[in-house]
């Protein structure tokens, strides 16, 4: 089977990669563009760790072709460094309240809670567990996790609500598989 030229938008840059129609997005943004944060668990579409932000939505990369999302915005947990390489509120939320454990699934909770963040802000305990339903957890209970989405919630509306610095200040720091997952969380 041949292959084509994807031109694929990756945490803001543009990628032009060859690959067959039936190729991966997880597969490429391992692989090619050496994106190795998105992680490669199930290969089915039920554990999460694989999931990126398509147009601000959560995606499954592992179930998802890449010539899918051609001419989309694609963002994986790479996206998220702050200046200087920082962690962003999120990632310092999840370290900071011990929402990791191994680590394994920690990008596609980090991903699936920063797409519920964008769009919710201030979220309740039922619509983080609804966001990160579809991602699993085998270290953990998802209580940390949870705390952890809460914090960075809190975390962002401190920031929104001081509003812009001022002059001379200095800067301030699916499916049944789902179903089961939101009854054990």
């Amino acid at each position: 089977m041949g292959k084509r030229l994807l031109s694929l938008t990756v945490n803001g840059r543009q990628h032009d990669v060859a690959a067959a129609d039936h190729t991966l997005l997880l597969d490429v943004l391992r692989g090619p563009l050496g994106l190795t944060g998105t992680k490669q668990g199930c290969d089915g579409g039920e554990c999460g760790a694989c999931t990126v932000l398509v147009d601000g939505q959560p995606r499954l990369a592992c179930i998802t072709l890449a010539a899918q999302v051609e001419g989309r915005a694609i963002e994986t947990i790479e996206a998220l460094r702050g200046a200087g390489g920082r962690m962003s509120a999120l990632q310092q939320a999840f370290h900071d309240k011990l929402g990791t454990q191994c680590g394994y699934c920690t990008p596609g909770m980090v991903m699936a809670a920063e797409a519920l963040l964008r769009r919710e802000r201030d979220p309740s305990e039922a619509q983080i567990r609804e966001a990160l339903s579809g991602n699993l957890c085998r270290c953990t209970g998802y209580v940390k996790i949870i705390e952890s989405v809460q914090a960075a919630a809190q975390a962002n509306a401190e920031v929104a609500d001081a509003g812009p610095p001022q002059v001379g200040s200095p800067p301030s720091g699916g499916g049944r598989r789902a179903a089961a997952i939101r009854g054990h969380m």
